[in-house]
């Protein structure tokens, strides 16, 4: 194996050049669905209860206001910007995840990116190589810890992931020199916590912090800190004491820098076609086959069998929140035919008697089979009519996962989808700048999010 100390340089190096570097036209188009997609999610999670909480907690914050809070006009400090930006990312559901690296990049490393580019006023070419920068980073800290199984972890990977993404994708908006970069991971290093408790939360809003806000911001200070020349020890990723020691479960510091600049970590991320829970998608994708196949009348379901991961199911196994509920999402989506955002968020509807009467109807299968099939989050849709007939389908690859991508076109109807049900403002100038202008400037973008309140 390679020296560790000379992995965690080459890590460097590449942070450093990486603002430089042209991105591959590939890579390139595909970092600017993954903003889009990011964006879309800040602009309808103001809407939400994560969203509000956070807005009314930074007006409360005195700070020199430089730095955009997306979907309004309004200015805030830079850190307060990256924090709130970055909670509003992950209100809900809604954002893209990435599977091997254990995470979900976007919500963190978008809203430091953009804090950044504003304060420094980077080109959008920058911009968006610090975006692919940070889920390359971020992605590759998680996967080079060595966690096998999350569940049993001590720490939890969703709030490290975004935080390194984060801190690299700040440093390239701010021009970081490459002496720096070491102090920038060091500062990241030590701000490096999270625990996996958040799945307790009843409202979305610590959670929305540790997988979003928290790893902006901090990931944010780390770059303003190298960048006024503080000084750190060397190698805090593979030194006595370092990151590898106090957190990896199996190190496999290779993974820092294997196929790097080759292979890039934003290629192997997902983007939702449903705004709910990860394991729910492939379940959503069920049914959408099932009901493009044969038309059925819900009066006459017999029974409904959904057989999933026996590793998942106690995310979403009855939770109390409509987003993250699997029979309410099955039982909604039979009932009106599809799974919008505005229905999916409307906890109104989780009593309705329709919706309710099918949920009667669902039983919840667990398996070990399916929790150790490849590609991940596989699931098996079986209802059975009163007639005897039996509609079923098994969904082996989610749609919006790298074997399976959501295209442009798919993310162009998601976020039309989405921000016509949050406001009547025409966005096609969004969709304009992030997916055909060549070249835009940062207030351009910002201005285009903005949504009337």
């Amino acid at each position: 194996m390679s020296d560790p100390i000379l992995i965690e340089e080459k890590l460097y190096d590449y942070i450093f050049a990486a603002p430089h570097q042209e991105l591959p036209e590939k890579i390139e188009s595909k970092t600017r669905v993954h903003l889009l997609d990011t964006l879309v999610a800040i602009i309808s999670g103001t809407t939400l209860l994560p969203g509000k909480v956070a807005t009314n907690f930074v007006g409360s914050i005195p700070s020199k206001p430089t730095c955009t809070l997306i979907g309004t006009p309004k200015k805030v400090g830079v850190f307060e910007a990256a924090l709130v930006n970055g909670m509003i990312a992950h209100a809900d559901e809604t954002d893209d995840s990435h599977l091997a690296g254990r995470f979900h990049p976007g919500c963190a490393i978008v809203p430091a990116a953009i804090a950044a580019a504003e304060t420094a006023n980077a080109s959008s070419e920058v911009l968006l190589r610090a975006i692919a920068l940070g889920y390359e980073i971020g992605a590759r800290c998680n996967m080079a810890l060595g966690v096998r199984d999350p569940s049993k972890a001590k720490f939890s990977t969703h709030c490290f992931g975004g935080l390194f993404g984060a801190a690299a994708s700040s440093s390239a908006c701010l021009g970081l020199e490459r002496e720096e970069i070491n102090s920038l991971m060091s500062f990241t290093v030590q701000q490096a916590s999270g625990l996996p408790y958040w799945n307790r939360d009843p409202d979305h809003i610590e959670k929305a912090f540790v997988f979003g806000g928290k790893g902006a911001r901090d990931g944010l200070y780390s770059a303003f800190f190298a960048k006024s020349k503080m000084t750190s020890p060397p190698n805090p990723f593979t030194g006595k004491r370092g990151l590898f020691a106090c957190f990896a479960e199996d190190p496999e510091p290779e993974k820092l820098t294997d196929r790097l600049g080759d292979v890039f970590e934003i290629d192997n991320a997902s983007i939702k076609k449903w705004c709910v829970g990860s394991p729910m998608q492939s379940v959503l994708d069920a049914l959408e086959t099932i009901a493009s196949k044969q038309s059925f009348d819900p009066d006459f379901i017999e029974k409904i069998s959904l057989t999933m991961p026996s590793d998942r199911i106690h995310i979403v196994d009855n939770a109390s929140m409509p987003t993250v509920c699997l029979q309410h999402l099955v039982a909604l989506m039979i009932f009106t035919g599809d799974c919008k955002f505005a229905d999916a968020h409307d906890e109104s509807l989780m009593t309705n008697p329709g919706i309710l009467k099918i949920r009667e109807k669902i039983e919840v299968i667990k398996s070990d089979a399916l929790a150790r099939a490849k590609p991940a989050r596989q699931s098996i849709v079986n209802i059975k009519l009163s007639n005897g007939d039996e509609l079923s389908h098994h969904a082996k690859v989610v749609h919006g996962t790298p074997q399976r991508p959501m295209n442009r076109e798919d993310v162009a109807k998601k976020t039309t989808s989405i921000l016509s049900s949050v406001s009547n403002k025409d966005f096609s100038r969004l969709l304009d700048i992030c997916l055909e202008q060549k070249k835009f400037s940062i207030a351009e973008l910002l201005k285009s999010c903005e949504i009337a309140h």
